[in-house]
């Protein structure tokens, strides 16, 4: 099921039963309750409560934010650094050249077609990747200039090497979810809290108060589905990281 299909039914469901529950409230209170005896103490509280919640949930949105940023410009700078590899060694003769290359689709293939599958259910990498980007350092090592501007290609993609290998550790290290659990824990708490406050302030069954209820609890939902989706810095699908290897190696595709 698609996500946005997922969040567009939780939506409903949950702006439905706050209706439900609104009007049940008014109907238990009568007709003959006044919402201006609410003391004006539970009025600041309330205001209070919902404005600490809010500055807590734009801090986890902006950090998960940052994370998914930053984790997706080493997925760049890895692609980036593998396509340098593959083109700087056209100055090498021809067998030294398509054994560099080769060692380069392997191991993007890999990274695409199985190690992202990986990292994303399971928070790691594989030992395979790891095999192949070694082969690649191997081959690359002993490709030995012979000539003057091999001999200035050479420390370039030594170090393009290395940049690899730098982004490749940075991608273990930012693979799994970036929200720790009682941060979780917090944020559902605080969302059903400040969705409960509603009643608190004796809401009718006036449209336009049901509209407002409506309406607040979709933002509260929805800004909780933003965190829950960018909590996963790699995204929840091969497809949505795996561009920049993808669009530099477009033989890639569909590989094994």
């Amino acid at each position: 099921m698609p996500e946005w299909l997922i969040l567009i039914l939780l939506m409903a469901g949950i702006c439905a039963a706050v209706v439900v529950l609104a009007i049940l409230n008014a109907r238990r209170l009568g007709d003959d309750d006044d919402p201006s005896e609410t003391p004006d103490v539970l009025d600041y509280m309330i205001m209070m409560i919902g404005v600490v919640y809010a500055i807590v949930l734009g801090l986890a949105i902006a950090g998960v934010w940052e994370a998914r940023g930053a984790a997706q410009d080493g997925v760049r700078t890895e692609a980036q650094a593998l396509h340098e590899v593959s083109e700087r060694v056209s100055v090498y003769p021809q067998p030294v050249r398509d054994r560099i290359r080769d060692d380069v689709d392997a191991y993007v293939r890999h990274v695409v077609s199985r190690e992202w599958k990986v990292m994303v259910d399971r928070g790691e990498l594989t030992d395979r990747g790891t095999d192949l980007l070694a082969r690649l350092r191997h081959d690359v090592t002993l490709a030995k200039p012979r000539t003057d501007l091999q001999a200035q290609a050479y420390q370039p993609i030594v170090d393009q090497v290395a940049a690899v290998d730098d982004a490749r550790g940075a991608r273990r290290q930012s693979a799994g979810p970036t929200m720790p659990d009682v941060v979780w824990v917090g944020l559902l708490f605080g969302a059903a809290l400040v969705i409960g406050l509603v009643f608190t302030l004796q809401i009718r069954r006036s449209p336009r108060e049901l509209m407002l209820a409506v309406m607040f609890t979709a933002l509260i939902i929805f800004l909780l589905y933003l965190v829950w989706d960018f909590d996963e810095p790699f995204g929840r699908t091969v497809g949505e990281a795996t561009t920049p290897f993808t669009d530099l190696f477009p033989g890639v595709r569909g590989g094994t």
